[in-house]
């Protein structure tokens, strides 16, 4: 039987295919006085984040796994000019830009390209200075870069290498996403294109979309097994977000029966489900020492009437897993074992967040190596990845990662 475009019923299943992006000049256009904005704390060097990034990429291959770009996938959804059209008019209305002086430099200077080179660009961001030779520019166009201070013309997409959240791998569909913020928002149309017009994504099924009224992030969907998705209701995503997900995803088309709804604190530091916890194996899970605690879950299920239910269950995240994965004992790997200081450092640099590229088989950053250890002592092999600087970007494995096609355990 031949395996569909996307399939992934598990977290831990054999990693077969998975999507990566490589980042680009879009940290070069990162600066200090807009951080906020754009998501991050720190500015990474690219070189060196680049040589990480295909360190992690190296990793993936030596274990079997084919490894795709964003980049390259956009560009072979672009089958011709229409579609190439399209796409620049789409990615300036999602810029928010208004003018038409301004919308037609852009799009003249997007036509300009080859696909590959404008994708990049995109990406990229786009600053004043790159258009100033740009031939028909009115004096009013010089004097309107005068008067505004703000250096781009198109912002930066500098959190793309975190491919995990723009949109997630469900079964053999896919969830499409409205991002938590304007700055990640262009983002999804990426994965708009590639699921409409790639030759192999473009009949694939769409759980949400991205022009839905609430935020839903990939960070925040774990496939825990073939019947079980968890989500969390967190900082990015909305809880109506997940009802509205859970209409599409629990019906016939799939064979998914319920969704665990993971009430997390609304805050950076728990920025997603997957810096809360991720799995590691079929009973073993890296968590966020902070939740060893009774937590909010909620069931959601569809019953015979079609209807959906939701149930509320207050209980440890050790229970509630044994419980909905029906295991007899669950082993939780705390990141940075019982240190108050080592848990928060590592934390800090996503040890929780790590991508299983097979049971028992992770692959983590190397500077978490108390972590590290831990998962070792307790038979987790781990590949281990250098990480100073694509850290810096607060995401790790998992965070840079979509699976494509997993084999089901």
């Amino acid at each position: 039987m031949q395996i569909p475009a996307i399939h992934v019923n598990s977290e831990i299943g054999r990693l077969k295919k998975v999507m990566l992006h490589r980042p680009g000049q879009e940290l070069e256009n990162l600066m200090p006085e807009y951080l906020d904005r754009l998501l991050f704390d720190d500015i990474p060097y690219l070189r060196i984040a680049q040589e990480e990034h295909d360190s992690f990429a190296d990793i993936l291959r030596q274990n079997g796994v084919e490894v795709v770009y964003l980049r390259d996938l956009v560009a072979e959804s672009i089958v011709n000019q229409d579609v190439k059209e399209q796409l620049i008019k789409e990615l300036i209305d999602d810029a928010s830009i208004t003018t038409s002086r301004e919308r037609d430099i852009l799009t003249d200077y997007f036509r300009s390209m080859d696909n590959k080179t404008m994708i990049a660009k995109m990406m990229a961001g786009i600053r004043k200075s790159e258009l100033q030779q740009v031939e028909g520019k009115s004096l009013g166009d010089f004097l309107r870069n005068l008067n505004n201070e703000y250096p781009f013309v198109l912002d930066p997409m500098p959190n793309l290498y975190f491919t995990r959240d723009p949109f997630a791998s469900i079964g053999n569909g896919v969830s499409i996403h409205r991002m938590f913020t304007e700055t990640r928002h262009r983002e999804t149309l990426f994965a708009k294109f590639i699921f409409t017009y790639h030759p192999l994504y473009k009949n694939t099924q769409i759980w949400y979309d991205r022009d839905e009224n609430f935020s839903l992030e990939g960070g925040d969907i774990l496939i825990l097994n073939k019947e079980t998705i968890a989500v969390g209701i967190s900082q990015r995503t909305h809880e109506n977000a997940i009802e509205k997900f859970a209409q599409k995803v629990l019906t016939e088309e799939s064979h998914f029966k319920k969704i665990l709804a993971i009430n997390i604190p609304k805050q950076r530091t728990f920025m997603h489900l997957d810096t809360v916890f991720t799995m590691v194996d079929y009973d073993k899970f890296t968590i966020h020492p902070n939740i060893i605690r009774d937590m909010d879950v909620f069931v959601i299920e569809r019953e015979n009437d079609q209807r959906i239910r939701i149930t509320q269950e207050t209980s440890t995240l050790e229970d509630i897993l044994k419980r909905h994965l029906n295991l007899d004992k669950v082993t939780l790997i705390k990141c940075g074992s019982n240190s108050v200081i080592d848990s928060a450092r590592e934390q800090w640099n996503d040890g929780s967040n790590t991508l299983a590229i097979a049971p028992g088989e992770v692959i983590v950053y190397s500077r978490n190596y108390v972590t590290n250890e831990i998962l070792q002592e307790n038979g987790v092999k781990t590949y281990v990845m250098p990480s100073s600087e694509l850290s810096r970007g607060r995401g790790g494995p998992r965070c840079m990662s979509m699976p494509l096609i997993r084999e089901d355990l």
